[in-house]
Order: structure tokens, then C-alpha cells, then sequence
């Protein structure tokens, strides 16, 4: 029999399995001797035992795989982030949407809290992310706004949500599907931030074949990339940068770098690209550190 993994701990796995039932599962020791992990995300082959149970024999190849927060075969991203309480962070925005493409992953822009901000701070977002090509929603959860766009762009995905605590992650989950009924956090007045409210990866259904990883840990900045790919993840800068007179321009201080010059004009969002080199010298550091 068939299966998704839908939630792990303690060493039992809950599998979403073709009877349309969930089995309590044990994994076989062999895969400890392989030194295989079964994730959540991941589909697998198991021998049902009773009416509610199983044991895992095989883990099906894997579409894409992630170690922070570790679940298996998600299509896309949505990168979450509220524009005001707590105020956007557009550099950890900009990193967090490297990580998820270097991952395989199909980034979704959600900006939340849209209905207590201004206009002109929506429609400054919207023209800094617009010409990345990636999807991009404002919603409110509160006051159900953008909510079926978002619906829709969940049908047939397994969707992972990246972005720091206290954003409106969990309201958004509960806003799309109430009887989750998942504790939200509130706003640390002193500091301004998020209190973390999701402990445990799993996959959360929100329709017919569309399911959702509230997973703890991708809020974290680590990007793996090195300091001379990043600029392979801005997709905005791509037509501007074939005319950069250096190949492998890293529009950081080159002489007559067009990636530059199109910010110079306007053509481009200065944030994004004073963001960009932010990481990519913090990455070139990192790596003189490393040797």
C-alpha cells in the first residue's frame, strides 16, 4: 500500500494512505542501517497491520528535500511576511527566497496584515517584487481578504510556509481551514516580534489535494549558496545583468555593471539590489572565515 507521511514523532509516523485513512507507522530498523530519514512529505510503501496501523518498507524517490525544517517533496513556497507588527524585513524576504529557490522550490510572495497598512506601502512592495515574476498576494486573515487566490494556489501542491513567527502564519492556516484551531502568537510588545508557535513539522490538509507544511525552523537564515551564485536567484536582475561587461559580474563595485546602472535609472528597486549585496558580502566573509 501507498502513502504520504503527514506527521512524525517519536518515532511513529502518521500516513495519509490510499484507503483515504491515516495509519499509525513504524519504520523498518533497515533504514537506520542505510542511514535514510523518513520525512514528513514523503511517499512511501507500507505493510498495513490491523485496521489503524502499518510498517513502512520503502521510501519512494524524492522531489526535493529540505533539511531545515526536514519534509520531503514540497512544490512550492509561500514566503510569508506581514507588512506592518511586526514591520517587514525585505532582507530576510530577499534571503529566504534564495534559500527556497536553491532548494527546487517555487517561491509565492504573501504579504499579510494587509488590511492595517496604507496603500502606498502595498503598492511600494508590489513594485519592488513585481519584476521577479514570482506570485505575489496581499492578504488579511482577519478580514478575509486575498483568501481564495490563496486557495487556488494551493490546489494540487504541497506547500511549505517560510517566514519569521508572529507574521500570521498560523492565522492565515486557520483562516483558510477553522478547524485546525492552531495557537497563533502575538506580538512581543518589548521586542517587537513574533513568539514562535509551531513545535512540530506536519502536513496539514486545506482541500481536496492541497496540503500544507507548518514546519518550525524556516525562518532561519542559512543559505548554503556561495557568495558567486547568488545573483543566479534574482531573476529581476537577469536583463540587465547579460549586459554587464564582466562575465560572472557580481554588481558589487565592477566598473560599468549594468545590474547597476539599471538601479542608477530606476529600472530596478534600489532596496533590492543594496539587499543583494548585503548577502553576498556576508557570504564572502563567511567563506574567508571558512579557509
Amino acid at each position: 500500500m501507498q502513502g504520504r507521511v503527514i506527521r512524525a514523532r517519536g518515532g511513529f509516523f502518521d500516513v495519509y494512505t490510499t484507503e483515504e485513512i491515516e495509519r499509525r507507522c513504524r519504520a523498518r530498523g533497515i533504514f537506520k542501517k542505510r542511514g535514510q530519514t523518513v520525512l514528513v512529505g514523503d511517499l512511501v510503501q507500507l505493510v498495513p497491520m490491523g485496521e489503524t496501523e502499518g510498517v513502512i518498507e520503502e521510501i519512494l524517490p524524492r522531489s526535493t528535500e529540505l533539511l531545515r525544517p526536514p519534509v520531503a517533496n514540497i512544490t512550492q513556497a509561500f514566503v510569508i511576511f506581514s507588512i506592518v507588527e511586526p514591520l517587514i524585513q525585505t532582507y530576510l524576504l530577499d534571503g529566504l527566497l534564495v534559500a527556497v529557490q536553491q532548494a527546487g522550490i517555487r517561491p509565492i510572495i504573501v504579504f499579510t496584515k494587509c488590511d492595517i497598512a496604507t496603500d502606498q506601502d502595498k503598492e511600494d512592495l508590489f513594485n519592488q517584487y513585481r519584476l521577479t515574476g514570482f506570485p505575489i498576494f496581499f492578504v488579511s486573515s482577519r478580514k478575509e481578504i486575498g483568501l481564495e487566490d490563496v486557495k487556488e494556489a494551493l490546489t494540487g501542491e504541497i506547500t511549505v510556509l517560510a517566514g519569521p513567527s508572529g507574521v500570521g502564519k498560523s492565522s492565515l492556516l486557520n483562516a483558510l481551514a477553522p478547524h485546525f484551531s492552531l495557537e497563533t502568537g502575538g506580538i512581543s510588545e518589548k521586542m517587537g516580534r513574533g513568539r514562535h508557535t509551531t513545535r512540530h513539522v506536519s502536513l496539514l490538509s486545506v482541500g481536496e489535494n492541497a496540503w500544507v507544511a507548518d514546519a518550525p525552523g524556516f525562518s532561519q537564515l542559512s543559505l548554503s549558496v556561495a557568495s558567486q551564485d547568488v545573483r543566479l536567484y534574482y531573476p529581476d536582475f537577469f536583463p540587465f545583468a547579460q549586459n554587464c561587461p564582466y562575465r560572472g559580474c557580481l554588481h558589487l563595485q565592477e566598473e560599468n555593471c549594468a545590474v547597476q546602472a539599471a538601479v542608477e535609472r530606476g529600472d530596478l528597486p534600489a532596496e533590492r539590489l543594496t539587499n543583494y549585496q548585503t548577502l553576498v558580502n556576508n557570504k564572502i566573509e563567511q567563506e574567508g572565515r571558512q579557509y
